[in-house]
């Protein structure tokens, strides 16, 4: 799977190599060379090639979280609104 990202970066550092030998060839020039045409194409292509493998580690991430924190169950809820009670402070239970 990753022979073909391997083999465009060795083309690439060949051409970085002979434009840094040429005789109007610059090193800066060669390191440009070699940046625009082989790490960045390499690494978008292998950033986009990882993400199903991202996006499944994820999922099975949040599916075990999921197991291991269940959910509450209803009596754990109270009224089971998920809002606070509108009063500031709790009534208190009248004495008879």
């Amino acid at each position: 799977m990753y022979i073909v990202p391997f083999v465009w970066l060795y083309v690439a550092f060949m051409m970085a190599v002979a434009e840094a030998t040429s005789p109007i060839g610059t090193l800066l020039g060669a390191g440009v060379t070699f940046v625009l045409y082989g790490l960045l194409p390499v690494g978008l292509i292998l950033y986009f090639m990882g993400s199903p493998a991202r996006r499944r580690a994820n999922r099975q991430a949040a599916q075990a979280q999921a197991d291991a924190n269940p959910a509450p169950s209803d009596s754990d809820q109270g009224d089971s609104s998920g809002h606070a009670s509108a009063h500031p402070v709790a009534p208190e239970r009248e004495k008879s």
